[in-house]
């Protein structure tokens, strides 16, 4: 029997910083395409910079693959942040790259103190990553989000009853 040759990879997980920026843009394109830009996350991440302590980009070999983002955000009496985009590129998709990803930035901003993690997303995905459902309607977005895919990960008391009112940027 001929030995085995398997696939090396060395994934490794790093805080972003500025030297990521084109790739992180092209990944998030490629992922998203340019209908990105009008949706109404993105309309928060327009009002002010996202927290690169907290965002992280995920490297195969030297070779930048997938990122995360977080973005400081108040929501209603939460100060919080808002997870996203998380994009991987097709070429590593279902290895648990974004899953990795998300735990990584959830754990980083519990240890900054923030109050919870919010996101619009798809509940199947996030709801086994520790997300809970955001009542029907509680956040006011700029612009229009499908209320059943606003989720949190809360990390203090009473968030969900101090979650009712709108969501934005924080300095």
């Amino acid at each position: 029997m001929a030995p085995q040759l398997l696939a090396k990879h060395d994934l490794v997980y790093l805080t972003e910083d500025a030297s990521h920026d084109d790739v992180i843009e092209l990944i998030n394109a490629e992922a998203f395409g340019p209908g990105r830009f009008v949706k109404a996350a993105a309309r928060i991440r327009e009002q002010g910079p996202h927290d690169r302590s907290l965002s992280f980009v995920c490297t195969d070999d030297g070779e930048t693959i997938a990122s995360v983002r977080m973005t400081p955000v108040l929501a209603g009496q939460v100060r919080g942040h808002m997870l996203g985009p998380l994009a991987v590129r097709p070429s590593h998709k279902n290895r648990g790259i974004g899953r990795e990803l998300v735990r990584i930035a959830i754990e980083a901003a519990r240890r900054k103190g923030s109050q919870g993690v919010i996101l619009v997303g798809d509940p199947p995905y996030y709801m086994p990553l520790g997300f809970e459902k955001v009542a029907y309607g509680a956040l006011a977005f700029p612009g229009p989000v499908d209320p059943g895919r606003v989720l949190i990960v809360p990390m203090a008391a009473d968030v969900h009853q101090r979650l009712p009112g709108k969501i934005g940027w924080r300095p």
